[in-house]
């Protein structure tokens, strides 16, 4: 990795633990039976995209949920369940990233939304301490604030150009194949994490 100078880090099992099932399992809880049909890790229906886009309000994604799900549960049951995946900030992977960015230009892309943005910059001072994660890199790149969303090759193509940087001098790092391969359309240099692998195997 020796022409790397830029790496474009993930968030989800990068950084952030995340289990999926966790909320596919609270929402079945709740009455959702059809949860698995609508989100999953490499997928998403289209109103959930609209909701990683930005394209939706939130009060407005609670109500056609409601909607396609069948069910009347309240705008907090939706948010507790919705945002159940969301694990920790293991210290370790944070001073691991403090080193890194010592000898590369890092930043942040990740697919989100505004509800699990809130819940896990809360879940961040909760195990960090520290007020801002953004802060760790040139710029964190959110998928709700941009209106772009991985895989699609524009999203990193956006990121490219607006900072300047060269798509092989640039490395992108991600737990889900289908943003590696989109990644790779792009042009960048990529490093899958596969599960039980994470940042602190790579080798730089």
């Amino acid at each position: 990795m020796q022409k790397i100078k830029n790496i474009i880090f993930d968030l989800g099992n990068v950084f952030l633990t995340v289990d999926y099932k966790l909320t596919s399992n609270a929402f079945k809880e709740s009455g959702v039976q059809n949860f698995d049909e609508l989100y999953a890790q490499d997928d998403a229906s289209p109103l959930f995209k609209l909701l990683e886009v930005g394209k939706i309000s939130n009060e407005d994604f609670f109500e056609q949920f409601r909607k396609m799900s069948g069910t009347p549960l309240s705008n907090q049951q939706i948010t507790n369940a919705w945002c159940a995946m969301l694990g920790h900030f293991p210290k370790e992977r944070i001073e691991w990233l403090k080193e890194v960015k010592t000898k590369f230009k890092v930043y942040l892309f990740s697919n989100t939304n505004a509800i699990h943005y809130t819940a896990f910059m809360e879940i961040y001072k909760h195990d960090i301490g520290n007020d801002d994660f953004t802060a760790h890199f040139i710029k964190a790149y959110y998928s709700h604030e941009m209106g772009l969303r991985k895989p699609d090759a524009a999203s990193y193509l956006y990121i490219l150009t607006e900072q300047n940087l060269k798509a092989e001098e640039t490395l992108f790092v991600d737990d889900t194949m289908v943003n590696i391969l989109g990644a790779k359309e792009a042009g960048l240099e990529v490093v899958h994490l596969p599960p039980g692998k994470t940042v602190l195997d790579i080798a730089f």
